[in-house]
């Protein structure tokens, strides 16, 4: 969605397919754009990055959103995040590609990269198979935060495809076992990112299956929108001390301290987590030939490019096909006893 800084009140903006015509949103808008241009990026480059904010707090994910505005406009002000330029494919074969974000805006390069994803699923009848179903897959290195995982796998699931979407982070988690920590330009910084998984899947009527997760119990942000409004406790297995301990002080986990994989400790099954984003860090970082692991920048740190890496994949079309059937008649039987 493109929406000029010129705007009068009747004018309209599409969300998640829901409309919203209160100027709020449209002040918002301008807002993000004005940040980005006071900093020299790119408008088109803007408008992506307004889009996803917006987004993000339209949905819920507040700290996806507008609170993370300065982060983007402090990479972008420094130089760490470009301020223009386009991804470029170094390697195709096929249903797969191999692409350098060029250092872009996060969602300059996962909006990319989805498409590609996309297209290849459109143009291509033969990929990687499973049970009928062709895969297609683009790794990107050399590219940075891109907020919520859910926004481009929604992108492929509009167009009637399964979309999945993975991306390595800072490094923030301290591994089940693990109490980790290594001098950094003085700072302590932990081994593993909170590494988003999603997947989103079409279903008859309407109906879909939407996972967007951290594999941590919470994402980072989520503490910070907590200290933000006054908490002094968060729940257990959010977050550690310093040394790895668990605790439930936010400002502890916020100063030097770090997250709990998913599942917490161990005897609560965090090692389950720990599993889950070092999975990621591999289709990542390691399949796309960019930062993983403790080599990735600090976060809010800006004296090196994040070099960060999103793994993105869909399948062809669900929806001319049984599975579409089978997947809503799952759900509904999933979510029958569920409240309204």
């Amino acid at each position: 969605m493109i929406i000029k800084k010129q705007f009068n009140h009747t004018e309209e903006v599409v969300v998640s397919k829901k409309e919203v015509s209160t100027p709020i949103v449209f002040q918002l808008r301008v807002f993000v754009l004005e940040c980005l241009d006071k900093v020299g990026c790119s408008p088109s480059h803007a408008q992506q990055l307004a889009d996803i904010l917006i987004c993000s707090d339209y949905r819920g994910h507040y700290s996806h959103g507008l609170n993370r505005l300065n982060i983007y406009v402090e990479d972008v002000a420094t130089g760490a995040t470009a301020k223009e330029g386009e991804p470029v494919i170094l390697r195709e074969k096929g249903a797969t590609a191999w692409v350098d974000g060029a250092n872009a805006l996060g969602p300059v390069v996962g909006n990319y990269c989805m498409r590609l994803a996309v297209k290849k699923a459109k143009d291509f009848g033969v990929g990687g198979t499973m049970n009928g179903m062709h895969f297609r897959w683009v790794v990107v290195r050399n590219s940075n935060h891109f907020g919520i995982a859910g926004w481009y796998a929604q992108y492929a699931m509009e167009m009637g495809m399964v979309g999945m979407a993975f991306t390595n982070t800072s490094p923030c988690v301290f591994p089940t076992r693990s109490a980790e920590k290594i001098n950094y330009h003085q700072s302590i910084i932990q081994s593993l990112g909170s590494n988003p998984i999603c997947m989103a899947a079409p279903a008859e009527g309407g109906d879909s299956f939407f996972l967007d997760m951290a594999s941590t119990t919470v994402a980072y942000g989520k503490i910070e929108v907590a200290e933000k409004r006054g908490a002094t406790r968060i729940p257990t297995g959010w977050g550690a001390t310093p040394d790895g301990i668990e605790t439930t002080d936010p400002k502890v986990v916020l100063r030097g301290g770090g997250l709990q994989p998913l599942g917490g400790s161990e005897p609560t099954g965090g090692y389950k987590g720990t599993g889950l984003c070092m999975m990621v860090e591999i289709m990542c970082g390691i399949m796309a030939g960019s930062a993983f692991g403790k080599s990735i920048r600090q976060w809010k740190t800006t004296d090196t490019p994040a070099d960060l890496l999103i793994f993105d994949l869909c399948t062809g079309s669900m929806l001319h096909c049984d599975r579409s059937r089978l997947l809503c008649s799952w759900i509904r039987r999933k979510t029958a006893g569920f409240p309204r």
